[in-house]
């Protein structure tokens, strides 16, 4: 069958009733979420997790994609309005959105965004759809030994990404390396680091590890910090819609944002922050009234908006064909299909051929929902923002807390959940990032079993690992892409004792 056959079918699935109840209440949630500023996608999907264990797969990974396309297109919202970017990725918007918001163009300036975020939305996942296929083409030829490369490519990529430090997101990945190794040995049937605890056997939940470090580490870490100086929240002046000169400045930058965004979050070392500072940067380069820019330049709302929502489809592109998850919510997602016993990667385009391509399917169907929600429902979403934290925090550890009693009843289990809840505010307060912690315990017992594979396959002999040139030139680019970034560090800083040494002379 050919992808528009695949596409349609997965369009029939999505379009049932009850698949396009779970998109809108996935789509709303994530909105809703997303403009909350401090609370992104990663961890309302990771709350979501034990709430959604009984549920239908199929419609509970839809409403996941959801929230994630939602999330995504309120943190433009926080960005614009309240100059306080809810992920990274909205950083670049708060830039020239604020400026925006405070010469009372905010209504243009969110306009754009929802617009822009659904022209990228809607090409990205068209892109996604017809590369997909060949990905799994080019994986069906891996061994063993090919997959352990990329899963070492995607842990050394993981690390470096998230975080100031390579080391720090290395040392959180082992974390979850050694959380991984808890229960029984599925080789052996040895128990592992159990320590004759009868609940530890079947190993560690992952969702209980991922509400406990997103959810009850956010918290903890939110509460710690003590009373802040309330936002300002800037009101939306004047029209919600954009005059033609706006539209004429924005299409380009829209088009432009997709083409950057897209592959760089396809890529296992992407993050959709890098699109949107690249996109931002190639729009101030083109502009033809370059000044504005740094005082409200609606083109670098435009840009870096349709980039971080290409890049969100774009991830999507390595968790589905290839199993790695290149962002926190493609781990906390990665970790969704686990919970319903599916694998992403080439088999399951194989083996669940309806549930993939009604995933891929709703995304087109939740980018057209989302315009509908983002610009009649401005009003509310701004409301929002003005919620104190103190209950919104309180919610969310009460939401989590039911969640994982729902899951799993168990005292252990909520024992589980506050020590890695005080594990994630330790690793919030002094710089180490999540979401490797998360990667190592869901990717460790792979990456463990498809390299004793390998090495019972050539009787132990450990050379073999690199004898393929496929294998060979992932662990290449896995130690480029952790030496690059380290020594490109090493010589900025020694740029600059330099330049302090001069200064002293």
């Amino acid at each position: 069958m050919s992808t528009f056959e695949f596409l349609w079918q997965g369009i029939l699935v999505a379009m049932q009733p009850m698949n396009l109840v779970y998109a809108l209440v996935g789509v709303t949630l994530g909105t809703a979420v997303g403009v909350l500023p401090g609370i992104g996608p990663a961890l309302t999907v990771a709350l979501l997790l034990p709430a959604t264990y009984k549920l239908d797969p199929g419609g509970s990974l839809i409403m996941f994609a959801g929230i994630y396309y939602g999330g995504m297109y309120g943190g433009s919202t926080t960005s614009i309005l309240l100059n306080t970017p809810g992920e990274s990725a909205s950083i670049v918007t708060a830039l020239e959105g604020n400026k925006m918001a405070r010469a009372g163009r905010g209504g243009p300036a969110l306009a754009t965004a929802a617009i822009g975020s659904f022209v990228a939305g809607l090409l990205a996942t068209l892109g996604l759809a017809f590369i997909a296929p060949y990905i799994v083409k080019l994986a069906l030829v891996f061994g063993p030994r090919e997959y352990f490369a990329l899963m070492v490519l995607a842990f050394v990529t993981v690390s470096s990404a998230f975080g100031d430090s390579a080391l720090r997101g290395l040392t959180s990945l082992f974390i979850g390396f050694a959380l991984a190794m808890v229960g029984i040995d599925q080789q052996t049937g040895q128990a592992r680091l159990s320590f004759g605890i009868p609940d530890l056997l079947d190993g560690i939940e992952v969702t209980t590890l991922a509400v406990a470090m997103f959810a009850i580490g956010e918290t903890l870490y939110i509460a710690a910090q003590g009373n802040r100086i309330e936002d300002k929240v800037e009101a939306v002046k004047g029209s919600l819609w954009m005059n033609a000169q706006d539209w004429a400045r924005s299409w380009k930058a829209w088009l432009r944002g997709t083409l950057i965004g897209f592959p760089i979050g396809a890529m296992p070392a992407g993050g959709a922050e890098i699109g949107t500072f690249l996109s931002y940067a190639t729009e101030k380069r083109l502009a033809k009234n370059p000044e504005e820019f740094g005082h409200g330049a609606i083109e670098g709302v435009a840009g870096p908006e349709a980039a971080n929502n290409a890049s969100a489809a774009g991830t999507l592109v390595p968790l589905l064909t290839l199993g790695l998850p290149t962002t926190a919510t493609a781990a906390i997602m990665l970790a969704g299909f686990q919970q319903y016993g599916l694998q992403p990667g080439p088999l399951l385009f194989a083996t669940n051929p309806q549930l993939v391509w009604g995933l891929i399917a709703s995304l087109l169907i939740a980018n057209a929902m989302l315009l509908v929600l983002n610009l009649p429902m401005i009003g509310l979403w701004v409301r929002l923002l003005t919620i104190p934290k103190p209950w919104l925090y309180a919610g969310i550890l009460l939401f989590a807390t039911l969640g994982t009693i729902g899951a799993n009843p168990s005292v252990f289990e909520l024992g589980m959940l506050l020590a890695f809840g005080l594990l994630g505010y330790v690793m919030r307060l002094f710089g180490y990032p999540i979401a490797p912690t998360v990667v190592g315990l869901i990717l460790g017992p792979l990456a463990e079993q498809q390299l004793r594979r390998a090495l019972a396959i050539s009787q132990g002999d450990v050379t073999t690992l690199v004898m393929s040139p496929i294998a060979a030139g992932l662990l290449v680019v896995a130690a480029a892409a952790f030496l690059i970034p380290l020594i490109l560090r090493l010589r900025g800083r020694g740029q600059v004792l330099a330049q302090l040494a001069a200064n002293e002379d």
